[in-house]
């Protein structure tokens, strides 16, 4: 019930595009832990961030020494509406930058921020001058716009560790960088990510849903990633696999408009079974590009969705395990040569899967 009521919100932001999540700090220090060899010598942007109240910013000030961060450079959005009824001047966008003082710092005063002539809106010529003289972005982007967000940082060939919706999967441009090994999802996900502060206005739904011991108003949408090109050694941790398919095939149905079987759960997944597997889209979670290949996302033959007996479960990821595949291919090598070196007088010395081809043959 939780799940779906913030759900629910996460829905009605994306509709109106109110996108004010913010991160908290125990998330940020709980995912940026394992990325912290990354940052020596670099130029952090934070571009969808408020310096003054960013927890983004103040992980980042307050760890500057100990990352060996260059700079810092926070940008904060700031909506200007005018129309008939409403001619009162906004502020406009601004932002600061942070090389490290020597008391530590972690909120700028006022006269140390610089306005932009706009917005400050990510997108806006301003913002990517910033962008440009950067080297990592980190930041919680608006869900709303996630996929324009994480193209402008393809395009400008940075790197990054950003938080979206679980669903970002399962768009094309995101799930291409992901099968093209150019982007992964990060060490957190779901539960993982214990919830955003939202403004008053927001409601609060849901059973986890509550006021912490500072006053911020929290919900826990339970269906959040972290987006990175950062790489870290748990993404080369091969799966464990725990379950045979075979003598277990009626668990695993094949497709009607695709030859592979499906698979419901991740732990699932067979550890002996050397065809194509539609697993969950979690399954990315814990996707080692060594152990795995992806073969393409959702559809058939017919590329129409992937189906079992006329009924389509929820987007499966079609996969191969390529320790399978590398194994056979090892076997039927050796066979290979068995079979040539056999039409020969020479001596065989067998070592596991490897054929090593010595001396003349004495004895068959």
């Amino acid at each position: 019930m939780a799940r779906n009521a913030t759900n629910k919100l996460l829905q009605k932001a994306k509709e109106s595009k109110s996108d004010e999540f913010y991160t908290q700090l125990s998330d940020i220090e709980s995912e940026l832990q394992y990325y912290k060899d990354h940052f020596k010598g670099k130029v952090v942007f934070c571009n969808c961030d408020d310096p003054g109240t960013s927890n983004f910013f103040k992980y980042f000030a307050s760890n500057f020494k100990e990352l060996g961060l260059k700079k810092l450079i926070s940008a904060c959005y700031r909506r200007q509406e005018r129309n008939l009824f409403n001619t009162k001047e906004y502020e406009s966008g601004f932002f600061y930058e942070y090389s490290g003082a020597k008391v530590e710092k972690t909120k700028p005063s006022l006269n140390e921020v610089v306005h932009f002539k706009g917005d400050g809106d990510f997108r806006s010529a301003e913002s990517i001058e910033l962008l440009k003289r950067s080297d990592i972005v980190v930041t919680n982007p608006p869900f709303s716009l996630f996929r324009e967000y994480v193209e402008q940082l393809i395009r400008y060939d940075k790197k990054f560790l950003v938080i979206g919706n679980i669903n970002a999967i399962t768009y094309k441009e995101i799930f291409k960088l992901i099968k093209g090994n150019k982007a992964w999802l990060g060490i957190n996900l779901g539960r993982g990510i214990s919830g955003f502060i939202v403004p008053e206005h927001y409601e609060l739904y849901g059973t986890e849903a509550r006021i912490d011991n500072l006053g911020n108003r929290v919900v826990s949408p339970n269906n959040c990633l972290w987006l990175t090109n950062l790489d870290t050694p748990k993404r080369h941790e091969d799966m464990t696999l725990a379950k045979s398919y075979f003598g277990n095939e009626i668990e695993y149905p094949r497709y009607d408009n695709y030859d592979g079987i499906n698979v419901n759960k991740t732990k699932d997944i067979p550890s002996d079974y050397s065809g194509v597997m539609g697993v969950p889209i979690t399954f990315l979670h814990k996707y080692n590009p060594e152990q795995f290949e992806i073969i393409k996302f959702r559809k058939g033959n017919d590329e129409k969705d992937l189906s079992i007996n006329g009924k389509c479960p929820y987007f499966r990821i079609l996969i191969k395990n390529k320790r399978i595949q590398e194994s056979e291919k090892k076997n039927r090598r050796g066979e290979r040569e068995i079979e040539r070196y056999l039409k020969n007088p020479i001596e065989i010395t067998v070592r596991g899967n490897a054929y090593d081809f010595e001396g003349p043959l004495l004895s068959l």
